[in-house]
């Protein structure tokens, strides 16, 4: 399952062989575009609306959940984890990629600052979030990358 898919465009990047991919993306436009690119995957692709505070599954029911650059749009990180935890089977894994709160205190400073600004302008995307604490609180990482790209910090990794 990844949640908040965007367009599709990731799907290119899942390996072959695998049962079901499940989309969950909110926006309509969003929605028709990756059933759109869904066409073009060998895997059978399901693209359905939710939200992502109530995701529309059963508990244990994925056995993967793909969190990629959406923990900073939702509007409660928190209760977005918590469903994650509720839907992902007891030996599943989150696998995330998140931009993430600047490893340079003065830029993490100036991030806070502009959010009220940038929030509303992209997305609801909250530059100065820390989405690694945020899923720490719920799972444990069992594999952790920080890096930067494009000058911007991220973090990405494996959690269970």
């Amino acid at each position: 399952m990844e949640l908040g898919a965007g367009d599709g465009t990731k799907l290119a990047c899942y390996p072959p062989g695998l049962g079901e991919i499940v989309i969950v993306e909110a926006d309509p436009s969003l929605r028709q575009a990756a059933r759109e690119a869904a066409s073009s995957v060998s895997a059978p692709v399901r693209v359905v609306d939710g939200s992502l505070t109530r995701l529309p599954f059963p508990d244990d029911f994925a056995d993967v959940v793909i969190c990629s650059l959406m923990l900073c749009s939702s509007p409660r990180p928190d209760a977005t984890l918590a469903e994650v935890r509720r839907v992902l089977r007891r030996d599943g894994e989150l696998r995330f990629y998140e931009h993430t709160r600047s490893f340079n205190p003065v830029v993490a400073f100036a991030e806070g600052l502009i959010t009220p600004v940038w929030a509303p302008a992209c997305g609801g995307c909250h530059p100065a979030r820390d989405p690694l604490a945020a899923i720490e609180k719920v799972f444990a990482v069992r594999r952790l990358e920080r890096f930067s790209f494009d000058h911007v910090a991220h973090v990405m990794g494996v959690a269970a």
